[in-house]
């Protein structure tokens, strides 16, 4: 595979960083939001945030979709909801006698499923062929979905009446996990400052110098040529595999706390983060603090703890920072 030259990664760093300006002027102190759906754009994988209410989900998936000139929809999660609301379905047309295909919102470039653990496990399921395969299945008939194409799915953590936890296959198709916490006071005040002046809320505002959905898919190419070093590799399949304690590499107390350790859907992950994050700082190449950088958001939803653990009170990121600190770096 051909390294990227000089004029290549200028071009990334330009087109990336028109993203990050129109999203910092839109959402406010949220860096590792921004940070966690750009380097999923650029990997080509979906998000998952969780967070209490309020903290700009909705906003930085809507802006997101206006700075890619991408086409957006937002799902509202429900009890109710059935799986043809999310991919479409077939309607019979009396005028022709034939039945006509009406598609779903999941077929936009960015879908936003808000409050997901609120829709049932069969619904839930539904997305699952859109999201891994890209396409959708309606009377027997595949529909792709657009490209490029990010699910950006939320949660509430501190309700459970009418919620549904989500099975773990569903869990591993997302590239991220990212927990949102609240903005500082000086962000809150620049919140409220722009609020005053009308240049935050309201409905979707038209952004200046968005990037063009072919402009997303050459950053997304770049990101698949960013060189990854064997020894890298190497350095992840280590992590990847002490997870599941089944490495050379001991870490006191891991098989007491860590039921299930992270897939190779883990790795994969974590090197296309790895990726991502190299031609965001407009490098052709990985280091090993860009796998280490987003390691919490990588592998957070991918590791299940024992109920020893988690009646003792031991976060999955300190596990995995344990895990970080036993394997050696190249």
């Amino acid at each position: 595979m051909q390294q990227l030259t000089g004029s290549e990664l200028e071009t990334a760093r330009h087109l990336i960083g028109r993203i990050s300006t129109i999203f910092s002027a839109t959402v406010i102190g949220q860096d590792n939001l921004r940070r966690a759906l750009i380097s999923a754009l650029l990997a080509e994988g979906h998000v998952l945030l969780e967070s209490v209410p309020g903290l700009a989900k909705t906003t930085a998936a809507h802006t997101l979709a206006s700075a890619i000139s991408g086409s957006f929809h937002r799902i509202q999660c429900t009890p109710d909801l059935m799986p043809n609301d999310i991919v479409g379905t077939q309607v019979f047309n009396y005028t022709t006698g034939e039945l006509t295909t009406q598609l779903g919102p999941v077929h936009a470039n960015l879908v936003l499923l808000d409050e997901i653990n609120r829709s049932s496990a069969k619904t839930q399921s539904a997305m699952l062929e859109a999201m891994q395969e890209r396409q959708t299945t309606i009377g027997g008939r595949v529909y792709p979905v657009p490209r490029p194409f990010m699910v950006m799915a939320t949660q509430n953590p501190i309700e459970e009446e009418g919620t549904y936890v989500l099975p773990e296959a569903q869990m591993d198709r997302f590239l991220i996990k990212e927990v949102l916490s609240y903005p500082s006071s000086e962000d809150e005040v620049q919140i409220l400052d722009a609020i005053a002046a009308g240049t935050l809320g309201g409905a979707r505002r038209e952004v200046s110098d968005p990037i063009t959905l072919e402009e997303v898919s050459q950053l997304q190419k770049y990101t698949r040529r960013v060189f990854v070093h064997e020894s890298l590799k190497r350095y992840i399949v280590d992590i990847i595999a002490t997870t599941r304690s089944r490495s050379d590499i001991a870490v006191a107390d891991l098989e007491t706390q860590v039921r299930v350790g992270a897939s190779p859907r883990g790795a994969i992950a974590l090197m296309q983060v790895a990726q991502a994050l190299a031609l965001m700082a407009a490098r052709s190449y990985v280091v090993p603090d860009d796998i280490v950088q987003m390691r919490h958001a990588v592998l957070r939803h991918r590791i299940i703890r024992t109920y020893d653990a988690i009646a003792a009170g031991i976060s999955t990121e300190t596990i995995i920072d344990r895990i970080f600190d036993a394997v050696p770096v190249p």
